[in-house]
């Protein structure tokens, strides 16, 4: 057998690992975004509210929380204490929505900015687990843009759609069975599929033009 024969067998071994190895890496990858999906906490639906300019706020946090008969809004939220948390939430008429306050970032306080749910929380309030607590009613049905006051121009804005006939947009692509791939399972999809061709170019090029890999003698 010649060395070039030698040396061209060992490299398609090489090769055909690596390309195994890569091709299932890719299916991994697909099954972690998969997984991913399954996880999100925000309904896994392909449509959400059309918040209104200026709702989402700091943090830019969404729950769709619709099913639940009771949702907490965290007040002071963030790096700073300046953002709600989730800062978008959608739910049923009958929830009771709790805003807590977390004593971060100062006094705050809830207050509508134009919607249908009249919230309003009063005095701001710095005191760590003071709530306030709203039951969204059918009268509530919409989307309503709400604010902290004192803190207004740093952009501690949110929104709650409550009900079902509202105005939505697609977030998910093309709604009949798009699938939602996180970035990093992307990124790691794409890096195995480069090297899987890379691979499989380069076993082409070594099986066209041949090496000179010596075996040593047993």
């Amino acid at each position: 057998m010649s060395t070039d024969d030698v040396s061209r067998r060992r490299f398609m071994r090489t090769a055909g690992g690596a390309a195994a190895t890569a091709s299932a890496a890719a299916a991994a990858s697909g099954t972690a975004a998969g997984q991913e999906d399954e996880d999100e906490d925000n309904g896994g639906g392909d449509v959400e509210p059309d918040w209104p300019g200026g709702a989402e706020g700091n943090l830019g946090t969404y729950e769709d929380a619709r099913g639940q008969d009771e949702v907490t809004v965290m007040v002071g939220a963030g790096d700073q204490g300046l953002a709600f948390d989730p800062t978008l939430l959608w739910v049923d008429p009958g929830t009771t929505i709790t805003w807590e306050w977390t004593g971060e970032g100062g006094g705050h306080n809830v207050e509508t900015v134009e919607g249908p749910a009249d919230l309003d929380s009063g005095t701001p309030v710095d005191e760590a687990g003071y709530t306030y607590e709203h039951e969204a009613t059918e009268e509530d049905e919409g989307i309503t843009h709400y604010v902290c006051a004192p803190h207004d121009g740093t952009g501690m804005h949110a929104g709650l759609a409550v009900g079902d006939d509202i105005e939505t947009v697609d977030v998910g692509g093309d709604a009949a069975g798009a699938v939602f791939v996180p970035q990093g399972a992307r990124a790691l999809g794409i890096a195995t599929f480069i090297a899987m061709c890379s691979t499989l170019g380069l076993a082409f090029v070594f099986m066209k033009y041949g090496g000179t890999i010596t075996q040593d003698e047993p």
